[in-house]
């Protein structure tokens, strides 16, 4: 398999090949998942977040350091949400260097719906839990930090000059784009 060919050569390299994809997304999936534990309920994070707001702030108020906890917990969802995301849409898509397909809404809606139900399956787990308990509001603000994640992701494709499905369907060859310029340069 080359470095510009995305599909493997036989069934041992399609083998690695996914390995490689979904390694990522598995071994994310395990730190929420562990995250989702009684070692990391808010009364046992907010033992290290709330001195740690004390130290930079000595005279910071209690409600204050309570109403920071909650927000720096939620922002903690929306982020190992949109990297979930992020880690699956890759193992979906595979790319490859130089990547010429355009950008896919059908392959970001399958790497959004990927974490929602792990979103929901966390949930179940911290059901289960003592210290824990489950939330359709965390269900559905996991879902938004992985939609976050995968529009950060387009914008970032975007901001490279990766193709779009409007650029690829419009625009002509990159050969025939670069002789166009020089003819207008030399005219």
């Amino acid at each position: 398999m080359s470095a510009t060919d995305s599909s493997p050569s036989g069934p041992r390299d399609l083998a690695v090949s996914s390995v490689r994809a979904w390694l990522p997304v598995a071994a994310w999936m395990a730190f929420i998942f562990v995250g989702s534990t009684d070692a990391f309920s808010s009364g046992h994070t907010s033992r290290f977040i709330g001195p740690f707001l004390r130290w930079l702030w000595p005279g910071l108020p209690d409600a204050a350091v309570e109403s920071a906890v909650f927000w720096i917990r939620k922002a903690a969802h929306v982020t190992e949400y949109a990297v979930l995301a992020a880690l699956w849409w890759r193992a979906l898509r595979r790319p490859v260097r130089r990547d010429p397909r355009p950008w896919s809404w059908l392959l970001a809606g399958q790497a959004l719906l990927g974490p929602a139900l792990w979103a929901a399956a966390d949930e179940i787990h911290q059901a289960t839990t003592a210290t824990r308990g489950a939330s359709v509001r965390d269900v559905a603000l996991d879902a938004a930090g992985a939609a976050l994640g995968l529009l950060l992701l387009w914008r970032v494709w975007r901001w490279r000059g990766a193709p779009t499905l409007r650029t690829s369907l419009a625009a002509p060859p990159a050969p025939v784009r670069a002789r166009e310029a020089g003819e207008r340069r030399d005219a």
